[in-house]
């Protein structure tokens, strides 16, 4: 029988299937739709497009194996902690969900990797940065928005002002945003994070930035100018076709 769950902030059901296709792998559905895949055998590999992007970015955040400190707002099925967990061990995390009843569902059918370090929030994403010190995080991880629906305090240059200031000054803070054509939510995601972010860029399937399909564009505010030898690594690292876009490069999503 599938695991089911009722999420009592939404109404919907959380059930958790398991992937027809990989071995040791399961997929995380909320109301139907697919949110979430996790391989509890192989947790560095991560097969959503948009998070493998968001992976890359933090494999860049510190030498390899280092351990980092993360914010995750936004938990879900909390794959991107665990791809830290096994590639950065003794990194620090921190995993903020609004329904409890979606982490416990998740922990108990989906159980992090053993040694993982995961300190679990049950609060609104942007009401939990107050309970962190200026400069606690090295990578800070946005993953809550849906289009024109995201929630609006969660969207705006003050909120991403408060995200960065628990941001180390070497720190990366990350911003997926699912969008619809014209991206015009991805248009004011990127003009809320340059007014705070010293640097901003953008990582996504090169037709995305054409502005003509849906999907998902990674953006990285830094409190630093981009550093231009990033580009190379996330470039190859993929999924392809793959593109980074900074500076005027980003002008056709201004």
């Amino acid at each position: 029988m599938v695991p089911r769950r009722l999420l009592r902030l939404t109404g919907q059901h959380a059930e958790i299937d398991e992937d027809a296709f990989i071995d040791g792998a399961y997929i995380l559905s909320i109301g139907g739709a697919q949110q979430s895949h996790v391989n509890l055998a192989q947790p560095q590999q991560v097969f959503y497009e948009y998070l493998r992007r968001i992976a890359n970015l933090v494999d860049l955040a510190a030498p390899a194996s280092e351990p980092i400190r993360a914010l995750h707002l936004g938990a879900g099925a909390l794959t991107l902690p665990r791809y830290i967990a096994v590639t950065r061990p003794g990194s620090v995390q921190h995993a903020v969900e609004r329904e409890r009843e979606l982490n416990d569902f998740v922990l108990k059918h989906l159980p992090l990797p053993e040694g993982a370090d995961v300190r679990h929030h049950i609060a609104d994403a942007r009401e939990v940065l107050e309970r962190f010190d200026t400069g606690t995080f090295d990578v800070v991880v946005l993953d809550v928005f849906a289009g024109p629906d995201s929630p609006a305090h969660l969207t705006g240059p003050d909120f991403y002002a408060e995200a960065a200031a628990v941001l180390d000054r070497n720190g990366i803070l990350v911003v997926n945003v699912g969008d619809d054509p014209p991206l015009s939510f991805t248009r004011s995601q990127l003009r809320a994070l340059e007014q705070v972010m010293d640097d901003v860029g953008a990582l996504a399937d090169k037709s995305m930035f054409t502005g003509r399909y849906p999907g998902n564009i990674v953006l990285a505010g830094l409190k630093r100018p981009w550093p231009a030898q990033w580009d190379m690594p996330l470039l190859a690292a993929g999924p392809h076709p793959a593109a980074v876009r900074t500076g005027t490069a980003l002008d056709s999503l201004r």
